[in-house]
């Protein structure tokens, strides 16, 4: 299961909710001194919420071992201090599901799919002003970044955030609240269990 949208609309929590392994995607940053990283348009910020600031490919490889052998060995990243601090070995084992969530999943929805490992692609919403709260807050409580670059970034995504849903559905994730989220990891998760009681 991919579950993306905007910074601060409730993945990680909807995610430790379902019950279901977790794959955070946020993991695979790219570290800040990365010459790569794209900077936000007439400003000397790391655009942390543009795609090239993530390393899909080692995502879509991690996402491959979890399906194929059910571990993966991934990164573990601080974002406070923009770097990988080190790495873990994640293993599902038997688990029929799991999730991997993040704000760029929907970039790899595509590949998943061409993969043959996806059950589905979910794009969380709350709206602007409530996303935008929650994320300054977590942000804040967090010690993320500065607080003027996280009220600079928190401004930019409010305005941006219909733009960055519409960008995600459009790459193929369904657009749902947290409700029907839920709904649909539980019938894909009571889906592959039963796929898996057939075939035994």
């Amino acid at each position: 299961m991919l579950l993306c949208g905007p910074s601060g609309s409730g993945k990680s929590l909807l995610a430790a909710r379902s019950g279901l392994p977790v794959l955070r995607l946020d993991d695979f940053y790219k570290e800040g001194d990365d010459p790569t990283l794209p900077l936000v348009a007439g400003s000397s910020d790391i655009d942390w919420d543009h795609p090239d600031s993530w390393d899909a490919d080692l995502a879509v490889a991690a996402i491959t071992d979890l399906c194929r052998t059910g571990r993966a060995r991934v990164p573990v990243y601080d974002i406070a201090l923009s770097a990988r601090t080190g790495e873990e070995t994640i293993e599902i084992g038997r688990t029929p599901l799991f999730v991997a969530e993040g704000v760029f999943a929907a970039d790899i929805v595509r590949r998943c799919r061409e993969l043959g490992v996806l059950a589905d692609a979910l794009c969380l919403s709350r709206g602007p002003v409530r996303t935008f709260r929650r994320r300054f807050l977590r942000d804040l409580r967090e010690g993320r970044k500065s607080v003027p670059f996280l009220l600079r970034r928190g401004w930019r995504l409010m305005r941006q955030e219909r733009s960055i849903v519409a960008r995600q559905t459009a790459l193929g994730a369904h657009a749902c609240d947290r409700d029907e989220a839920m709904g649909r990891l539980a019938a894909a998760a009571a889906g592959r269990c039963a796929s898996l009681r057939t075939a035994a």
